[in-house]
């Protein structure tokens, strides 16, 4: 468990955001937001949402193709509860299926099936052109390199103040893969 993070002491003036970085903060937002609509729009084509593609992209790639139910929710930074109801709206698809965990049978894993392994095969081209067209090619390959280094930063130094954990018994670098 992380350490608690420490309340912000209100009484005390803010360090406020100059011209350049309030700039730089709202393009920010605006950028992420815009760029999670146009990924989450172009997998609607296969009537999947971009939440629901992660989860079985992730699963997908694992070993055995199945992750710990709390392990996965950490990689795609949901809570527990959604990715129960998300899980369940996959499994209606038939797509995945939980099962007691090989290891210790007390918690419950998130396995890909055949069918579902197919449907990621089938979006994951969909989904690397869209990435590809919404981010990547929008940049030069210097200033991509230089977003990922940035968004490192930013994952490692909220990790480090407890604001967020990372995934069970991972590590920040692991987390970011």
């Amino acid at each position: 468990m992380s350490e608690t993070v420490d309340t912000l002491d209100t009484s005390v003036e803010p360090h406020w955001l100059t011209t350049e970085e309030q700039h730089a903060w709202r393009a920010y937002l605006r950028g992420s937001r815009l760029l999670e609509a146009a990924l989450d729009k172009d997998l609607q084509s296969h009537g999947v949402q971009l939440s629901e593609y992660e989860i079985i992209s992730m699963l997908s790639e694992a070993e055995g193709r199945r992750l710990r139910m709390s392990s996965l929710a950490d990689l795609v930074v949901q809570s527990r509860s959604r990715l129960t109801h998300t899980a369940a709206r996959l499994e209606r698809r038939g797509w995945v299926r939980r099962e007691s965990c090989l290891e210790d049978r007390r918690g419950v894993e998130l396995v890909l099936t055949d069918e579902g392994w197919q449907a990621v095969q089938d979006m994951a081209r969909v989904h690397v052109e869209s990435v590809r067209r919404h981010l990547v090619d929008t940049m030069p390959p210097e200033l991509f390199a230089a977003l990922g280094t940035a968004m490192d930063a930013i994952s490692a130094g909220i990790l480090r103040s407890g604001a967020a954990e990372a995934p069970e018994g991972g590590t920040v670098a692991s987390s970011l893969r």
